[in-house]
């Protein structure tokens, strides 16, 4: 297959996924490498695309955050203030451009899946959506008439701050920041402290299911009447088939016949919908970020 080929790394706080791809969002090779200390993490990463052996145009990073977006700031690339052990102010776009010597992009994982799900995914046709993500921590993206929504830097929906009902949960939450934000509540994480059980395993009519479509619901409601977008797209390893079906009953309950739009009738199925490119949504996007990167998208 002839053709540019670009680098893609979807670095997450579990494992990173690197991939060499083509502009047609073909993925050639892939590798999951699991996150454990930034020294032996990179070395992997750059074993893996040395081991190409193929001339690649850029590589895009979709990174776990929070991060620094600012391409003014000295930190530009660096992971911050993230609760993962080790990897607080780490330049990971510096220490891959340095390894690999290559030109890096680098955003979000979850504005990357946003692209991804945009240009190939469960978003096609739609300018303004949200693209949520639910695993180990929880992540949203506001794509906003056609552009990613920045601000002062990328938005933290996953702290959220939902109503918490200790009678009903009294759970005191995982985020090592807020306790009982919506990632504290409702992250994978969060479930599994909750229950002594990996999310995984619970069977279907566990009770964690119609608590989490509850925390996330409320979330949802938020996001909509603040954003109102087209559609909410979901991601991440939490969302499974039983979840879609009590948190569409949910938003439909709290929502109340308020927002008189056809989007809302009905059972909500084309409205809060699984991502289409499934577990490559990050990937994919750090492929998007490198072809940018390298003039090509």
């Amino acid at each position: 297959m002839s053709g540019p080929r670009f680098g893609a790394i979807e670095a997450g706080g579990t494992k990173f996924v690197c991939a060499v791809g083509t502009s047609d969002g073909k993925l050639l090779e892939q590798v999951r490498i699991p996150t454990g200390a930034p020294a032996d993490t990179i070395e992997q990463v750059v074993k893996f695309f040395r081991s190409q052996r193929q001339v690649l145009q850029a590589i895009g990073i979709a990174s776990f955050g929070p991060v620094q977006l600012d391409r003014s700031s000295p930190h530009y690339g660096f992971i911050t203030s993230t609760p993962k052990s080790g990897w607080q102010y780490f330049d990971l776009a510096g220490a891959v451009s340095k390894r690999l010597s290559v030109s890096v992009a680098f955003d979000t994982d979850v504005n990357a899946a946003a692209e991804a799900e945009r240009r190939w995914g469960a978003a096609r046709g739609n300018r303004t959506f949200l693209y949520i993500t639910v695993g180990t921590g929880i992540g949203g993206a506001a794509m906003i008439d056609d552009s990613i929504l920045r601000g002062l830097s990328h938005p933290e929906m996953g702290h959220l701050l939902v109503p918490h009902d200790p009678i009903r949960d009294p759970f005191p939450g995982v985020c090592p920041y807020h306790g009982d934000c919506l990632e504290g509540l409702a992250c994978g994480p969060a479930i599994e402290a909750r229950w002594q059980a990996d999310p995984q395993t619970l069977p279907p009519d566990h009770p964690a299911w119609p608590l989490e479509a509850d925390y996330l619901a409320k979330a949802c409601v938020n996001w909509i009447c603040t954003v109102l977008p087209e559609k909410i797209v979901f991601g991440g390893g939490v969302m499974r088939r039983e979840l879609f079906r009590a948190l569409r009953v949910r938003v439909r309950d709290l929502l109340n016949g308020y927002l008189e739009f056809p989007e809302f009738a009905g059972d909500l199925e084309c409205y809060l919908v699984p991502a289409g490119l499934g577990q490559d949504a990050g990937v994919l996007g750090a492929l998007l970020l490198a072809m940018r990167q390298a003039g090509m998208e």
